[in-house]
């Protein structure tokens, strides 16, 4: 039996939550609603492991580290996130951000309350 899924430690707020391919013949059609099958949904800790990993260039077990992971369990995240963006650049998908367990970690910001360890300011925690 797994064991309880812990949040993941997550050092940026993202600014945009969703990616749209552009296509001349569907920009003069009238927009379609979102949120149909022509989409890839990245959770906020596969955006993260992106980040860390590929983006800042850190070692895996100092990316691991930050988000609070073990580095197999950071391996499945990027592994995971890898796989979508390239499933939704391939396949011409939209990349919807959004989900997940996570707790915002400010890499600048004062520890949160008098008791709190290391500096952890919990902001926001995903759902």
């Amino acid at each position: 039996m797994p064991g309880r899924r812990r949040c993941r430690c997550v050092g940026f707020q993202p600014r945009t939550f969703y990616f749209e391919p552009r296509d001349e013949q569907e920009r003069k059609e009238s927009s379609a609603a979102r949120g149909g099958p022509d989409e890839s949904v990245l959770k906020v800790e596969e955006l993260e492991s992106i980040r860390l990993k590929d983006y800042l260039g850190l070692m895996q077990e100092v990316a691991a580290a930050r988000m609070g992971v073990s580095q197999p369990t950071f391996h499945r995240i990027l592994s995971e996130a890898h796989r979508k963006i390239a499933e939704a650049v391939v396949e011409g998908k939209a990349i919807r951000i959004e989900g997940g367990d996570y707790l915002i970690k400010l890499e600048d910001a004062p520890p949160y309350g008098p008791k709190s360890r290391g500096g952890w300011r919990e902001v926001q925690q995903g759902g």
